[in-house]
């Protein structure tokens, strides 16, 4: 728990300075409180009572000359000086406040930026095998949610431990040095309220962790919904919907009460002790100001000081529970960013230059991280400049699994990929990826204009470069006639295109980018007949001169490939053309009447 807590306090650094000179005000906010009541109580009690401030224990000679100067002044001046006082303290007091309050936001929220943003280029830093394993919702609450639960911690929760802890400290002082023998009674009461706040704190720890994940839960389920909502209304599948989100939504509302319960009890049992204490205080200490061992004033001073510690306690109960809240959710944002990045970036890495000979994958075996079994089992294939190379075989023969070898999205288990002889490890990513481009059957675009999708990775794009790579996809004809043309949003992952409008922009901004070697996870399997017939002649315009490697699923559109190759259960089991294929490949020939009888 203990180290937990110091890895949520490692945040703050970088903003320790502000962080002191925040908790330097509060000392000086805490230190006119504590003068407040111990300057005018007193003051009150020679003033309206016109008796001399007794105090039975020795105190410090500047403490003692303080009092014997109000012990000597006339009531009358007291009078006249007792608003002035309170009226400067008040302002000081207040300023002070003012300004440690701000400076601890400003703290906050430069540490809840700081944890979105580490958190952010993590994620983006990470393999895609991190992202097979996590639910989008999942790491968009730890960003949202989880942050915001720091922050409560961060904000409201260490200004209080500070701020709580030095007043608990001053008026602790306050008491002893009025009447140390009473003052005791702190050590022997209120420790015992710790007993119960530590074991609702413990509670409150797993209870919270119950309730960032079940947040995740309705993140996930509201982004699949909202995103697939033509699913779910093509299914008629609403009802079933609303029941689980209701069922969820409940979930994440009964632990909700389960948190609050937890933290509404911590007042009453401190007004208990407190009430408790404050009897026993005043059956103890009443009889000697009765007797005239202690003025009146100062006994009140006392009084006030001993029950003035029971709401710094509250609230420190309450940072507790804070703190036990926001270390169930750093759980959950370390998770994060402490995931291994496997696929890296030497740090010695080398440019490489563009393509001149070949893709050379060399005895390659590849298995998923956690997987049951190999995905892939020696692989050796050469892809030679400027050739189409298609890969064919059954659902889940590790056609794509092969294909992301190549912009070493993964690294193979065992075996070697390299592009004319350099091993793809020892190349920066810039210079490897910058040399392909990539479309796939599930069109990705962004909630932003037509042009910002096109140019997305090549920002410094002309409006006629734009053009010339909308009018080679076939996408200029329907762009023109959208509202604002180019610069009309397409919303949530392109939702007011087409399928076939989809692809043709997708296609546009690999154009744009002009790659050498081109990636195709069949663009058009999923396009009904018009729309497949635009997206293959701007796919047939796009592979002109380049390097493709194509995953197809329909060989028809492979059959002028330089090379098919043929995969069965991550095994190579046949490679050379559609005509020899159909003599020499019993599963290619399979799948070809299959696909030609249909």
């Amino acid at each position: 728990m203990i180290k937990n807590y110091f890895r949520l306090l490692r945040f703050l650094r970088g903003h320790l300075r502000l962080l002191w000179i925040a908790i330097v005000t509060m000392l000086v906010a805490s230190l006119f409180e504590g003068f407040q009541l111990s300057l005018l109580v007193p003051m009150t009690d020679r003033i309206f009572n016109n008796k001399k401030i007794v105090i039975p224990n020795k105190l410090p000679e500047f403490i003692t000359g303080i009092v014997q100067r109000l012990n000597d002044m006339d009531p009358q001046t007291l009078f006249w000086i007792f608003p002035v006082v309170v009226v400067a303290a008040l302002i000081v007091k207040n300023l002070f406040v003012f300004c440690y309050q701000y400076l601890m936001s400003d703290v906050s929220q430069k540490v809840m930026r700081d944890i979105r943003y580490r958190l952010y280029e993590k994620i983006q830093d990470l393999s895609l095998d991190f992202f097979s394993e996590k639910r989008t919702g999942e790491l968009i609450s730890r960003i949202t949610h989880d942050v915001n639960v720091v922050e409560n911690a961060v904000s409201y929760g260490l200004t209080d431990l500070v701020r709580q802890s030095f007043v608990i400290v001053m008026f602790v002082c306050i008491a002893f040095s009025i009447y140390p023998k009473a003052a005791f009674i702190i050590f022997v009461v209120f420790p015992l309220i710790g007993i119960p706040m530590a074991k609702i704190g413990r509670r409150l720890h797993k209870i919270s962790k119950g309730t960032q994940e079940k947040m995740a839960d309705i993140n996930s389920l509201l982004l699949e919904t909202i995103s697939g909502i033509r699913v779910v209304k093509a299914f008629c599948m609403e009802e079933y919907e609303k029941n689980r989100f209701r069922a969820q939504n409940h979930d994440y509302y009964k632990l909700k009460m389960k948190s609050i319960k937890r933290l509404i009890v911590i007042p009453p049992i401190t007004e208990v002790f407190g009430a408790v204490c404050g009897v026993a205080v005043i059956l103890w200490i009443g009889r000697i100001v009765v007797g005239g061992g202690l003025s009146f004033g100062v006994f009140i001073l006392f009084f006030g000081s001993i029950m003035s510690i029971i709401s710094p306690i509250k609230k420190l109960g309450n940072v507790n529970a804070l703190i036990q809240q926001a270390l169930a959710a750093n759980d959950r944002i370390y998770d994060v960013l402490d995931a291994k990045v496997t696929v890296l970036e030497k740090s010695n890495a080398v440019t490489i230059p563009e393509m001149k000979e070949c893709i050379r994958i060399e005895n390659v075996d590849f298995q998923y991280d956690g997987g049951s079994g190999l995905v892939l089992k020696d692989i050796n294939l050469e892809v030679r400049k400027g050739q189409i190379v298609a890969i064919v075989g059954p659902t889940g023969s590790g056609k794509t699994s092969l294909a992301n070898l190549i912009p070493r999205f993964y690294d193979p288990t065992k075996g070697v990929v390299k592009m004319d002889g350099t091993n793809l490890k020892d190349a920066t990513f810039l210079s490897l990826r910058g040399q392909i481009g990539i479309v796939t059957q599930e069109t990705i675009l962004f909630n932003d204009t037509v042009r910002a999708n096109i140019v997305y990775g090549h920002r410094q794009a002309t409006q006629e470069e734009i053009q010339m790579a909308a009018e080679r996809a076939f996408a200029h004809q329907f762009i023109v006639k959208m509202p604002k043309g180019y610069d009309t949003v397409i919303g949530d992952r392109g939702f007011r295109l087409s399928g076939g409008e989809k692809q043709r922009i997708a296609i546009a901004r690999a154009i744009l980018k002009n790659p050498p070697i081109l990636i195709l996870d069949e663009a058009t399997s999923q396009l009904d007949s018009e729309s497949e017939r635009f997206v293959q002649e701007a796919l047939d315009k796009l592979m002109q001169g380049r390097t493709v490697v194509a995953i197809a699923h329909r060989l028809s559109t492979i059959k002028k490939a330089d090379q098919i190759v043929v995969l069965e259960a991550g095994r190579l089991i046949g490679m050379g053309r559609h005509e020899t294929l159909l003599k020499t490949c019993p599963l290619y020939e399979k799948l070809h009447t299959i696909q030609f009888q249909a």
